[in-house]
């Protein structure tokens, strides 16, 4: 990809307005995705999807447990090991949802769409975090790599680690509990054990 190419993919994923309009319609969008998704599951690879999908949503909430939104610098649990482990959770977590489907084609075209909007994304966070903590975040980049998990060391903070009211307040068991009613409306409509 050539520098010009790569500018315009920035631009359009950094763009105020395209993502004002995109949160605006986003429920719709997700109602609509969890609807097609549900049904067209292959039942061949539900299971393989589901296992890729439900090790991305227990990262996820493990995620949500170890995470003081803009309180505390987050060192703990995944973050300990990775700066950005909730967008490699969303990652395995709708890479192993399109695998449902069995088609190989959407999941290669998911993947580097997911890659821009997450470089794309997490330097907008960076920025923000660097603004609120500092130096020390400053210090915490300099240790922990951004998408690598287990690539230099931190010795701040606990890799066992999860707190139920970062997980309350983060809505972790609303997220958990939407993610189970998917994987159950898929398996229903994959299967159709009832009928």
């Amino acid at each position: 990809m050539n520098n010009e190419s790569s500018n315009l993919i920035v631009r359009l994923f950094n763009h105020p307005g395209l993502r004002k309009f995109l949160r605006r319609i986003r429920i719709p969008i997700a109602l609509l995705a969890v609807g097609l998704l549900a049904y067209h599951t292959r039942p061949e690879w539900f299971w393989p999807g589901l296992a890729v999908s439900a090790v991305g949503e227990l990262l996820q909430l493990w995620c949500f447990a170890s995470l003081h939104k803009q309180q505390t610098l987050a060192t703990n649990g995944l973050y300990k090991v990775v700066r950005n482990p909730m967008y490699l959770a969303r990652f395995l977590l709708l890479a192993g949802c399109l695998m449902f489907l069995g088609n190989w084609v959407l999941l290669a075209i998911f993947v580097p769409l997911y890659y821009f909007y997450m470089v794309n994304r997490v330097g907008r966070e960076e920025a923000r975090l660097r603004e609120i903590f500092g130096e020390p975040y400053e210090a915490y980049c300099r240790r922990v790599s951004r998408f690598v998990p287990f690539v230099g060391i931190n010795n701040d903070g606990r890799f066992w680690f999860f707190r139920l009211d970062y997980f309350l307040e983060n809505h972790g068991h609303w997220n958990a509990l939407a993610q189970l009613v998917f994987y159950g409306l898929c398996y229903v409509l994959a299967f159709r054990p009832f009928g």
